[in-house]
């Protein structure tokens, strides 16, 4: 009986996305949570993206033009445009929830939205590697860094991440598909395969993504965090760069926010041999996915929060913004006073007393 529930479903059983699951129960308590699960959705999408474009603006703006550009500014802006270029496809998630996951944006849009996702996590969560091993090699290994720590190679180094984030995210432009189901138009991965193929796929994707796109890279944070530890209490430092504790703080934000995802993605694997489990799955993971993308609006806010320096260029560069207006309002108005006065008469070399009436006049 499970199998044939499942069976009807199949389109979802593959998927690392929430927004594919079969339908809550048509009774009334599934309606309500089903209902309360989407308002939660939207509202939560609806304030990364508010912030999340403004805030990663603002990184961008600063990092990338009012700052002098460094191995560290580099690591920060290309981790601002990898969130800021995600939170910018949020509206068509937020219209998905909002039309009861009816999607009317066509194909390549499917393909498009998830492959940007996937850049998304796997370029954050690579940046986030490089720049905490970048800050242990740099405090441990001075001497090597004054060599060959030079923006020149991390802009290539850049440019590497990318690359493979590109690379492995390629599966959702290949399977990522859309399909007419129960009067809606789904955007679902279409494995084009049986259903033991398509199992198998399914599978294979989801151990990537959990191996490549956060256990390897977490195991990496982990251990340059604590060989970063034990070298500073060898050298009895007491003093933590500013930027070491953005970085740390960054890194537990990106782990709060999506080991949740990565657990139900695991989970998901075994949904079709329980049938509470897929009701666990369908409650839960449209939360994780929530927090998920949450990430990418919060790390500019963190940025703020703990670092002064940040927090100064933000303060000097609306300063110089409210200087440039005001002196840019003051020219135009004392141009358009210029261009509203009629043209003075020619001076009068024999009387003076005629030479200053019509002046009056003509100010008045």
């Amino acid at each position: 009986m499970m199998d044939q529930d499942y069976e009807k479903h199949d389109y979802g059983n593959y998927s690392y996305d929430y927004l594919e699951y079969g339908d809550f129960e048509d009774d009334k308590g599934g309606y309500k949570q089903k209902e309360t699960l989407h308002i939660i959705s939207v509202v939560i999408y609806s304030l990364s993206f508010i912030l999340g474009v403004s805030g990663n603006g603002i990184v961008i703006w600063v990092t990338g033009f009012k700052t002098k550009r460094t191995v560290n500014s580099l690591w920060l802006l290309n981790l601002a445009v990898a969130d800021f270029v995600f939170v910018l496809f949020l509206p068509v998630s937020i219209d998905y929830v909002l039309r009861d996951f009816h999607w009317h944006f066509g194909q390549v849009m499917c393909k498009l939205n998830s492959f940007v996702a996937m850049i998304n996590m796997y370029a954050s969560v690579f940046f986030l590697t490089v720049l905490s091993i970048d800050r242990y090699v740099s405090l441990a290994h001075l001497n090597w860094c004054r060599i060959h720590r030079k923006v020149s190679r991390a802009r290539w180094l850049c440019v590497a991440v990318w690359l493979l984030s590109a690379s492995l995210s390629y599966p959702a432009l290949v399977f990522r598909d859309t399909m007419e189901y129960n009067g809606r138009v789904l955007c679902f991965n279409n494995f084009h395969a049986t259903s033991e193929g398509a199992a198998k796929r399914h599978i294979a994707m989801v151990i990537q993504r959990t191996i490549v796109g956060f256990l390897l890279p977490f195991a990496a944070i982990c251990v340059s965090g604590v060989l970063l530890t034990v070298r500073v209490r060898q050298s009895r430092a007491t003093h933590v760069s500013r930027f070491s504790k953005t970085v740390s703080v960054v890194i537990l934000a990106f782990f709060v926010c999506w080991v949740p995802f990565h657990a139900f993605s695991l989970m998901e694997l075994s949904m079709h041999h329980s049938l509470v489990l897929h009701r666990v799955l369908q409650t839960g993971f449209p939360l994780a996915t929530s927090l998920a993308f949450f990430n990418s609006c919060i790390n500019p806010v963190l940025y703020v929060l703990v670092s002064k320096k940040v927090r100064d260029l933000l303060k000097r560069s609306c300063l110089d913004i409210t200087k440039n207006s005001l002196r840019e309002l003051s020219q135009s108005i004392s141009a358009t006073k210029s261009v509203s006065l009629p043209p003075q008469p020619p001076p009068n070399n024999n009387t003076n007393c005629q030479q200053e009436e019509p002046l009056a006049l003509s100010v008045v």
